[in-house]
């Protein structure tokens, strides 16, 4: 009983480990679409994160080959919604939408897909405190979205970004209830690295596509910094995090965290893009922060 109690408060702090990181990727997302495409973006993050991991994972994909290729058809569509379509469609969305969009949209719908499909297929309950958690968290990410003043809501209109956004968060729910089904026997680092190399290699042709047909990359140190920050930060760590975290407390809490996007979004785009933190942020942190507390009250009650 303390050792599952211990592991639920270690999927926590992994969770939120892993939005402190992620909340980087839209930034960057807005922020380079004049130097570089979006699926050349996504391949050179995913290409990589797989060079950086390959070393540690060796080892444990020599051991776990066996494996591998019986249960290829699952590690094929988790790559598939996982990692090449996921941040692809993000990368792509960011040529048409607002940083802030791309991360309010994003996390606002997904957590709710995740829920609606960890019930179907998973069979996790949603009971009245998730159902109360899922909307103080979204009623939170609205407030930052309204800018505090809920009239703003009625002239706010998808742009075809945004539409990117929702085909995104989409693959995201899809990726986490997979990820839940993960066949035993697989290691952490193997199973990152196996998805993050077939990603690549689903996004390869496209990335031909784009040297061919698209404007060339236009390299700074800056944006190999950003590359780097997005195949070992973004990829590998944040990743390991969040699949542990959705192992320990299951897809549809672990989803939660997600509501926390926007706000790290919002501190961080205060401090790299000088943007204004108010009051504004203030209350819609506490209204997330609340609804995952509410929604995860089991953990911090030690049931």
């Amino acid at each position: 009983m303390h050792t599952n109690s211990g592991n639920k408060y270690s999927g926590v702090l992994l969770a939120i480990m892993a939005v402190i990181i992620w909340s980087g990727n839209f930034i960057i997302a807005r922020g380079v679409i004049h130097q570089v495409s979006p699926v050349t973006l996504a391949f050179y993050r995913w290409g990589s994160a797989s060079v950086m991991i390959a070393p540690f994972a060796m080892p444990a994909f020599k051991q776990e080959w066996p494996l591998t290729k019986k249960h290829f058809s699952y590690l094929f569509w988790v790559s598939f919604f996982g990692i090449a379509l996921f941040n692809t469609f993000v990368y792509v969305a960011g040529h048409y939408t607002t940083a802030i969009n791309l991360s309010l949209i994003g996390t606002t719908s997904s957590p709710v897909m995740i829920i609606i499909m960890a019930a179907i297929f998973l069979k996790e309950r949603i009971d009245i405190f998730k159902s109360a958690g899922v909307l103080l968290c979204i009623t939170g990410v609205l407030f930052l979205l309204a800018k505090g003043d809920w009239h703003n809501l009625v002239g706010f209109r998808f742009t075809k970004g945004d539409q990117w956004v929702l085909l995104g968060a989409f693959c995201f729910a899809v990726y986490n209830i997979l990820v839940r089904k993960k066949p035993r026997g697989f290691s952490s680092l193997n199973f990152l690295f196996v998805i993050f190399l077939l990603g690549s290699l689903l996004l390869l042709p496209f990335y031909i596509w784009e040297c061919l047909y698209k404007p060339p990359v236009q390299w700074n140190m800056n944006l190999v910094l950003i590359i780097l920050f997005l195949g070992l930060g973004t990829s590998v760590i944040a990743y390991l995090c969040w699949n542990n975290a959705v192992l320990s407390l299951g897809a549809g809490r672990t989803a939660l965290f997600g509501n926390l996007i926007p706000v790290f979004a919002s501190i961080e785009a205060s401090f790299l893009l000088d943007e204004t933190f108010s009051w504004i942020h203030v209350v819609s942190m506490i209204l997330v922060f609340a609804g995952i507390l509410l929604a995860n009250r089991k953990i911090f009650i030690g049931q």
